[in-house]
């Protein structure tokens, strides 16, 4: 039997063994290439019977169209998304934070009593200082979240002087909450968007800078935040924010720098912040109440504007202007100031920072003495490992008095005057921390 013959039979006992032909009865006989040419052709049109009475096979997915999905019981479950773990999982949603914050100052003016003269918190010179050490609890509030907290405590010489003229009840106890920074209870409340109402204690609304060296373009406070404006509050505040661009603040509270009152009258406030893309921001804050103590007829009033404008991601650029006026024992009193800032940041490591400031003390008020301040500031920051913050700044101060001490000046029969000008050089390490970042 040649090739072609055994390739015929084969395929004759396959179609056969399809068919139900006993494949045996096919094999008994040799048969003649015509009667299997026969065969298969007989075969084929059985086959073709056979299909046609099968159903027809679903047609493969085109390549336009998603690819069947399995079925149900095998499919994935999307997974759950990750819960948090260790330390801010045992927390959330309240969130620890905080910081430390070291220096060391020189001043070139080297006073007898290592006095940075009109300077905030790196008061002393010539000493390695523990400017803060800053603990947070916080549990922010949103349209979900109604009822959260915030509780800030400190330690070291920021808080000695933000908390320096607080008295106890009845004015008999001397620092009263001397370490409390803030502490305030705060609801969502379901207004429109979102009302968002504060009681207790907290910062004040003023300003272009803050407390927290951190959170700061230089490491020293200017003559603004140390003269012009107050520290913080106590009592109400409400804001609602009408959209992304802008927000209404209120604020009702016992006065300046005191959690318990000094007369029976009110300091009352608003803050309106409008914010129409991310290159640009102004805030105004407008403040008034009677200060004095046990008098509510005489009011003090001040006015705080800080306009942001960051022209590209590296560059930024901010002022502050600030108004007060006061009328005590009836006498009126005003001083005003404006300080312009500048930041560069060409990548996460480096920054560099400017500041300039000019201030009216113009009756004596705030200072003590009636005079015309000014100062610029040159600060050099790195990040080091980690969260660590260093920051080397040069700060000159000048006045059109001579209020600044040189040497021993301050001794009766010295030899050395007071003089018009300070210089100082402050390093700063300030580190960060935050129960958020723990793994």
């Amino acid at each position: 039997m040649n090739k072609i013959s055994r390739l015929s039979l084969a395929l004759t006992v396959a179609f056969a063994m399809l068919v139900g032909v006993p494949a045996i009865s096919v094999a008994q006989t040799s048969p003649t290439n015509d009667e299997l040419q026969k065969k298969i052709e007989d075969l084929e049109k059985q086959l073709a019977e056979i299909k046609a009475q099968l159903p027809p096979a679903p047609a493969a997915p085109s390549s336009d169209k998603p690819a069947a999905t399995a079925p149900a019981a095998v499919v994935a479950s999307p997974a759950p998304a990750s819960a948090p773990t260790g330390l801010a999982g045992l927390l959330s949603p309240t969130t620890l934070s905080g910081f430390v914050d070291v220096f060391y100052g020189y001043n070139s003016n080297q006073p007898s009593g290592r006095i940075n003269q009109y300077h905030n918190f790196d008061i002393n010179s010539s000493e390695i200082g523990l400017n803060m050490i800053e603990l947070v609890a916080d549990k922010p509030v949103d349209t979900t979240n109604r009822v959260g907290y915030h509780i800030a405590v400190g330690f070291g010489q920021a808080m000695n002087q933000v908390n320096a003229t607080e008295f106890g009840p009845g004015g008999n106890e001397l620092n009263f909450a001397q370490n409390l920074k803030e502490a305030y209870l705060e609801y969502m409340a379901p207004v429109g968007k979102g009302l968002q109402i504060n009681v207790g204690k907290f910062v004040t609304p003023a300003g272009a800078e803050v407390i927290e060296t951190k959170d700061n373009w230089n490491y020293t406070r200017g003559i603004l935040f140390a003269w012009a404006i107050p520290y913080f509050h106590t009592g109400v505040s409400a804001k609602y924010a009408f959209n992304s661009k802008f927000a209404l603040s209120g604020y009702l509270v016992n006065g300046w720098n005191n959690s318990t009152e000094t007369n029976s009258g009110k300091t009352t406030g608003f803050t309106a912040a409008y914010t129409p893309s991310s290159k640009f921001s102004f805030i105004e804050n407008y403040l008034v109440g009677p200060e004095a103590f046990n008098d509510n007829s005489n009011y003090r009033h001040l006015s705080d504007t800080i306009v942001t404008f960051n022209p590209t991601a590296k560059l930024s650029l901010m002022a502050n202007y600030d108004y007060g006026h006061d009328r005590p024992g009836g006498v009126p009193v005003w001083w005003s100031g404006i300080a312009g800032y500048i930041k560069y940041t060409p990548n996460d490591k480096w920054m560099f920072s400017t500041r300039g400031e000019w201030f009216n003390d113009h009756d004596g008020f705030e200072t003590g003495v009636a005079q015309h301040l000014s100062e610029f500031t040159f600060t050099l920051q790195r990040m080091l490992a980690g969260k660590l913050m260093s920051r080397l700044e040069f700060r000159r101060d000048m006045s059109d008095q001579n209020t600044f001490p040189y040497r021993t000046s301050s001794v009766p029969g010295s030899l050395y005057l007071p003089t018009d000008n300070q210089n100082t050089v402050t390093l700063g390490l300030v580190y960060a921390f935050s129960s958020a970042d723990a793994k």
